[in-house]
């Protein structure tokens, strides 16, 4: 491709609405354009990068025996109604009525529709196992679209679903959409950590994330350099604390006292008050699960999990109340809900609660704490569990070391999924014995537009893109520094040639600009090898060959530019 034919709008300056690196670099080398707020449009540059990953994509779960297919964006509601997702996804779901009146769906993910198809294709054991995939625009009604396309409300997902007769079937299944993303991340070049995960509205009992360490990321994950556990924050495992350690364990039980506290509703503004540090506060945090009202307790130093309080209460949706329900279930207002007198709540309490003595809760009165409360005491609970985010300051659940947690990108989730759908949605077969089974799902999704962001977050410099040649938009760009020179435009000519001839995806730039002007696109755009053409190596039919990521420079003869090459883009 020649430069002056292609669509590359480059830019000098960042755009202001632009917060990480790749949304930046993804709109200043040309890739992307904003059409409005969660929605973009990909120009050629960005395209090509899109359809490198998806062909690794293709290629790997091909050679897993997965087939492709592709499924309506557009679902009737009565399927997803079927499967309690309708209510279940909110607002995040995009309905619309046609002009006859009737609601349509946009699909978000697609586990019902391929389930449907499965239950009335599938009849026999004879047609399983089976993995079916697509490669497919979704669409979500994001509430807060951000990070360029890393959090969108039209995204591009590769999502694969298997179908076996059993459980074993499913592990096997499980394994090899497992092993193919590990080569998929691997191939795209990026420095990806397989993690545990929290299967969330999809169902299932166990998942990974396949997440890549970075600051732009909107998630957290706890890594041991000892054992090598890794799982996300929301269902990493607290130690629970031996009871001799506890705060305040062996000391002597004080006599509970109410304190007054005018418009202090803060753990720090509260601890600053009392003179008492956070570890001796407990935090009381009223839910709402399904239609229930629900107190939580956890000391002031740590973070409610919501995941694992709702994994436990097995309840389909979990809120914070709202300051009506608050003032109703405590007769106080929000900042001073406290489990003393709590009555017609179920009080759940972390297990950083338990052993705590003489702690500092909300008096359930406006304007007023209590010190020196104490379990059984003055309340009563007997259901304690882990309900609180992991802190670098606990060891690993698995070997007891000292873990480090750090932000990541979201790039892809396995889910093993059982029958949640099948039973739903009758995808059953008849087994070698004549009887009727119901067939055992997993699902697999992989981010698309997420893969090439989030490879710009982990290589990057001052000058721009730092691609990897697999998903490259193009693998050579010749730089023709004095175009209107004879010999310069021949020898570029020549090299241009050589390298389509060679099979080389290259872009030739032949504007009439500055060699500043070229420089500063090429490592803008982050093509992988560099192809200089000056007019004094040009007379001596020599180029300068760079390499985008070492930066190293060689001097290389046009006639050997093919040999060169081959050892370069292997």
């Amino acid at each position: 491709m020649r430069w002056t034919e292609a669509l590359i709008p480059t830019l000098k300056e960042d755009p202001q609405d632009a917060e990480v690196i790749s949304h930046k670099l993804m709109i200043r080398g040309g890739f992307i354009r904003k059409l409005f707020s969660g929605a973009y449009s990909y120009l050629p540059l960005g395209f090509r990068v899109l359809t490198k990953i998806e062909a690794i994509m293709r290629e790997e779960l091909n050679k897993k025996c997965a087939q492709e297919v592709l499924l309506p964006a557009i679902h009737p509601p009565e399927i997803w109604k079927r499967t309690n997702r309708y209510d279940l996804m909110g607002p995040v779901l995009i309905k619309f009525r046609d002009r006859h009146g009737k609601e349509c769906v946009l699909g978000p993910t697609h586990e019902e529709i391929i389930t449907d198809l499965v239950a009335n294709n599938v009849n026999s054991y004879k047609d399983l196992p089976l993995i079916l995939y697509q490669i497919q625009t979704k669409f979500r009604d994001e509430p807060r679209p951000r990070f360029g396309v890393m959090r969108t409300s039209e995204f591009i997902m590769k999502d694969a679903y298997s179908f076996d007769c059993d459980t074993e079937g499913m592990e096997k299944s499980y394994k090899k959409m497992y092993d193919a993303y590990c080569t998929i991340f691997e191939r795209c070049g990026l420095p990806y950590i397989p993690v545990e995960a929290d299967p969330g509205v999809m169902g299932g009992n166990i998942s990974h994330e396949f997440m890549v360490p970075s600051e732009a990321g909107e998630d957290r994950i706890v890594l041991c350099e000892k054992c090598k556990y890794a799982a996300s924050t929301q269902v990493a495992k607290c130690r629970e604390e031996p009871k001799s350690k506890a705060q305040g364990a062996k000391e002597k039980k004080l006599p509970i006292a109410e304190v007054e506290t005018p418009g202090i509703t803060t753990i720090e503004k509260v601890s600053d008050l009392l003179k008492v540090g956070p570890e001796r506060l407990v935090k009381t945090l009223i839910y709402k699960a399904d239609d229930k009202v629900i107190a939580l307790l956890v000391r002031g130093d740590f973070e409610a999990n919501e995941v694992k309080l709702k994994n436990y209460l097995k309840c389909a949706n979990l809120e914070l109340a709202d300051e009506k329900t608050i003032q109703e279930a405590t007769g106080a207002p929000v900042g001073f809900s406290g489990p003393v007198k709590l009555k017609n709540v179920r009080i759940v309490a972390d297990n950083s609660v338990k052993d705590l003595v003489n702690f500092v809760a909300g008096a359930n009165k406006k304007d007023a704490h209590l010190i020196n409360v104490n379990i059984d005491r003055d309340f009563e609970t007997k259901e304690f569990g882990d309900f609180r985010v992991m802190t670098e300051t606990d060891g690993c659940p698995v070997c007891g070391k000292p873990i480090k947690i750090t932000t990541a990108i979201e790039i892809g989730h396995t889910f093993k999924l059982g029958t949640k759908y099948s039973e739903a949605l009758g995808a059953k077969f008849l087994d070698k014995d004549g009887a009727t089974k119901t067939i055992v799902m997993g699902c697999y999704g992989i981010g698309v537009n997420r893969i090439m962001a989030s490879l710009i977050e982990t290589s990057n410099d001052k000058d721009g893109i730092i691609w990897p040649l697999s998903i490259a938009p193009y693998s050579v760009v010749i730089s023709a520094l004095n175009i209107d020179d004879n010999k310069v435009k021949e020898v570029s000519e020549a090299a241009y040639k050589t390298c389509l001839k060679a099979g080389y995806d290259c872009l030739y730039d032949d504007r009439n600009e500055s060699a500043g002007v070229k420089f500063k696109d090429a490592d803008l755009i982050g093509i992988p090898v560099k192809i200089i053409v000056g007019s004094k190596n040009a007379k001596k039919d020599i180029v300068e060959i760079k390499d985008r990521k070492t930066a190293k420079v060689e001097q290389v003869a046009l006639q050997d530019l093919k040999t060169h090459l081959a050892n370069l883009i292997k």
